[in-house]
């Protein structure tokens, strides 16, 4: 059956900047990335590398698909350097801070092996390597995600576009004189509005129906502890955000007030 051709967009006027919005299913839920720029070109250029970031960054981070930096890390003989990417090497060393600052509670080690994220010895002597004291499986699905958001930014303004939006389906950060209006939800039933301004908003849902299994780690060890169901926070970054919900919604209160005050971070619900 023969398609209509598309209806091409139409040019904005002389010297009004070019705004651009796309969107892509990628690390599980689609990823909707918006871009303005001086030219056409410009934001073309920009969202086409804000996408290859972000299928980079899922696929260096894979837990299971050969070849991926967590894979490698996984099969590797204990005491061996494994080189990664700095990508990764990046994610680690922010989520061994993370699990210093609450006492273990942020680990994204799965419990089918015995290993943790403080048996992980980072070095970057010679290029960015990790090795593994003790038998360990990582899924850094609750803080990868945030992290391919930072990096599709970078991409977003490397390639000179001036302000934008990326959304990974619960992970958002926009930059520039872009402003989102979203709908916060405050319980089952209300909602409030929150405007975002160069800043990154994450929330995690531990009853969302199609919860990522990226979770695994975090919640095995210390679900029966937690209060809290629904967490929203504020940050300056998506990895930071991203990581920070699992926090807010496994450590004691006191102790998630303390984590979020150490990353200038805000839990907003």
């Amino acid at each position: 059956m023969d398609l209509p051709a598309p209806t091409p967009e139409p040019a904005p006027p002389a010297g009004e900047p070019v705004v651009l919005r796309r969107m892509r299913v990628a690390m599980g839920p689609a990823v909707v990335i918006e871009a303005r720029g001086a030219s056409a070109k410009t934001v073309q250029a920009g969202v086409a590398a804000a996408f290859a970031a972000v299928a980079q960054v899922a696929a260096r981070l894979h837990p299971q698909r050969p070849g991926s930096d967590l894979e490698r890390i996984a099969g590797a003989a204990l005491g061996a350097p494994v080189p990664v990417h700095v990508d990764t090497f990046t994610v680690l060393r922010f989520a061994q801070r993370l699990h210093a600052s609450s006492g273990g509670i942020f680990d994204p080690c799965l419990p089918c092996r015995p290993g943790r994220l403080s048996d992980l010895q980072l070095t970057d002597a010679a290029g960015p390597q990790v090795i593994c004291q003790a038998p360990l499986a990582l899924d850094c699905g609750g803080i990868g995600k945030g992290f391919a958001v930072d990096c599709a930014i970078e991409a977003l303004r490397g390639a000179g576009c001036d302000s934008g939006l990326v959304n990974a389906g619960g992970d958002l950060r926009v930059f520039g004189a872009r402003q989102e209006t979203i709908l916060l939800r405050r319980s089952r039933t209300a909602y409030v509005p929150l405007g975002l301004h160069e800043a990154a908003l994450a929330v995690s849902d531990r009853d969302a129906p199609y919860a990522p299994s990226g979770h695994r780690g975090y919640y095995a060890r210390t679900a029966a502890a937690a209060t809290r169901r629904y967490a929203a926070v504020r940050a300056g970054s998506a990895m930071a955000a991203d990581a920070l919900t699992k926090c807010v919604l496994l450590a004691p209160p006191a102790l998630a007030r303390q984590i979020l005050s150490e990353f200038d971070a805000e839990c907003l619900a």
